[in-house]
């Protein structure tokens, strides 16, 4: 019993190992994938090759790229393409990290 709950917390905690999260603040209205996200703190958590981006109850999964760069972003930013009106999220760059998550539409 104790060797099965000790596998099962070894495998979650694996699991986890291997998502990586990051938040980032929108001010204004954005479209990323089918979803249309409202001003507020975001969290993405990219597993495998889908984000899945929450706000309180709202989730949302699409998918995503992860690139690195070489040298680390000061900050978190949030590229946009404004498309028939709407701010399309195209890139979120993380800051202190060298990562850059690419979204295609």
């Amino acid at each position: 019993m104790r060797r099965t709950i000790l596998l099962a917390i070894c495998a979650a905690a694996l699991a986890a190992a291997g998502t990586k999260s990051y938040s980032f603040q929108l001010f204004e209205p954005a479209v990323l994938g089918a979803a249309k996200l409202q001003p507020g703190e975001y969290r993405v958590e990219v597993v495998d090759q889908k984000a899945v981006i929450r706000n309180g109850s709202f989730r949302d999964e699409c998918p995503v790229k992860v690139e690195s760069v070489d040298t680390k972003y000061g900050s978190t930013t949030v590229r946009f393409d404004n498309a028939d009106g709407k701010m399309h999220i195209q890139e979120i760059h993380v800051g202190g990290t060298k990562t850059k998550l690419v979204f295609n539409e």
